[in-house]
């Protein structure tokens, strides 16, 4: 199984992105996916989250209202929409497939390569 982030690019302050995460290999059928971004020197970073089965998501306090996560499940892909972009938002966009485990903690089975995102101020 192999997770494919795409879509990352150059943007300048205020515009959009749109990344992709897509599964080839299985489908994310019970699964959460979630997007995480590291930017150089810095810890990774929780972005967001979506229920594959459910399409409930969550998203950390520093993009939420800007970033909007969904599906396709026709395509087996995960959509992260990025709004409103800031400098402070360039990182690598990582997406990985995890689960809940019976201690509440999430278990990624599968990550994405990452793709680079780069708002210029």
């Amino acid at each position: 199984v192999q997770l494919q982030a795409s879509g990352g690019g150059l943007v300048q302050t205020g515009g959009s992105l749109r990344l992709s995460c897509a599964a080839s290999g299985r489908t994310f059928s019970n699964y959460l996916i979630d997007w995480f971004r590291q930017a150089p020197g810095k810890d990774r970073e929780f972005v967001g989250r979506i229920g594959w089965n459910t399409g409930t998501t969550y998203y950390a306090d520093s993009v939420k209202g800007r970033f909007i996560i969904s599906r396709d499940n026709a395509n087996n892909t995960v959509y992260l929409q990025m709004n409103s972009l800031k400098p402070e938002d360039t990182a690598v966009y990582i997406c990985a497939a995890g689960y809940i485990t019976w201690s509440s903690d999430v278990s990624y089975d599968y990550w994405g390569q990452g793709t680079q995102v780069t708002v210029s101020s």
